[in-house]
């Protein structure tokens, strides 16, 4: 298994993605590729909503403020049922936000683009993508390695070399290999394994010490490196498109703007484990059905401003 090295170095169990934020994870997806065949010419089409009419560009902006409602109504439920996250989850959560950002950018892009060469010697898009995953991947397992250390003994000047060598971390163009959305689910795949493992920490857990690039840090410091990290990085996409031309349209900005409003809310119930989402609230309402009822507005709205554009 390819990460049996943070498996071995942290407890068990894995706090694993609840159903219902897969599942919005999918209806998002669904979502986007339907509002995506909108073109920029049609945003002005009227479109049919709540018995009245709208246009067309509205019909992406209620997505954002639809997944904005439902954030606030899913804040209320975890504070009216007093859900608790570790301080690890609260380190974490913000890598979520930061990769919904990333898939923003993603979403709009085709397999071509992976290997278009930007020039003055920068990355391809792939190698960029290659580096975020392999970096998220290392964060996970030396934080797992830097975290299961013994207390008292002394802090080296970073991971030994025997232990790097005997995990057998993937490199940078093994992680960039496959289609776009190959990639895309292996960030995906090696961040919520990661943060599922390491969630458990408690305050006690993140301020020992460790490295970070030579330097020295706490475990705290070095999860809330996963967020940064892959914001630096998307800097760099949006650079490299830049120097591609390859601009955005309007409908694909939007669309980027729906997928940072999601990572908002996810970063709310991630990591969060499955129980915590399913209890009712004195209304008897769940963050489950929240995001369940998010999931099916955002598929029917999408699909209908599809049809509406005539796309």
């Amino acid at each position: 298994m390819t990460d049996e090295f943070l498996l071995r170095h942290t407890p068990d169990p894995t706090i694993e993605v609840a159903a219902s934020v897969r599942a919005t994870r999918r209806a998002l997806d669904e979502a986007s590729a339907n509002l995506l065949f909108i073109r920029d010419s049609a945003l002005e089409t009227g479109w049919p909503w709540r018995e009245d009419e709208a246009d067309v560009r509205y019909g992406l902006y209620r997505a954002i403020e639809a997944i904005e409602e439902a954030a606030a109504e899913v804040a209320r439920i975890l504070r009216d049922t007093g859900a608790r996250r570790t301080p690890a989850a609260e380190r974490i959560a913000p890598a979520t936000a930061a990769r919904w950002h990333l898939h923003g950018l993603l979403v709009a892009m085709d397999d071509a683009t992976l290997d278009r060469h930007p020039g003055a010697g920068e990355w391809t898009a792939r190698q960029t993508l290659g580096h975020i995953v392999n970096g998220q991947r290392a964060y996970g397992w030396y934080t797992a390695w830097w975290a299961a250390r013994p207390l008292g003994e002394p802090v080296p000047d970073g991971v030994p070399e025997l232990v790097r060598d005997a995990a057998g971390l993937p490199d940078e163009e093994a992680e960039g290999e496959g289609t776009l959305a190959e990639i895309r689910a292996r960030l995906d795949e090696i961040l919520d394994l990661s943060a599922g493992r390491l969630a458990h920490l408690e305050d006690d857990g993140l301020v020992r010490p460790a490295r970070w690039a030579g330097i020295p840090v706490t475990i705290g410091f070095r999860l809330g490196r996963w967020s940064s990290h892959i914001l630096e990085h998307t800097v760099q996409l949006d650079k490299t498109m830049a120097a591609l031309k390859r601009r955005p349209s309007e409908v694909e900005r939007l669309v980027r703007h729906i997928h940072v409003a999601y990572g908002r809310l996810e970063a709310l119930v991630f990591p969060m484990a499955a129980p915590a989402l399913a209890s009712p609230d004195a209304r008897g309402r769940s963050v489950d059905a929240t995001l369940l009822a998010l999931g099916a507005e955002l598929v029917a709205d999408a699909k209908s401003a599809r049809a509406a554009a005539g796309a």
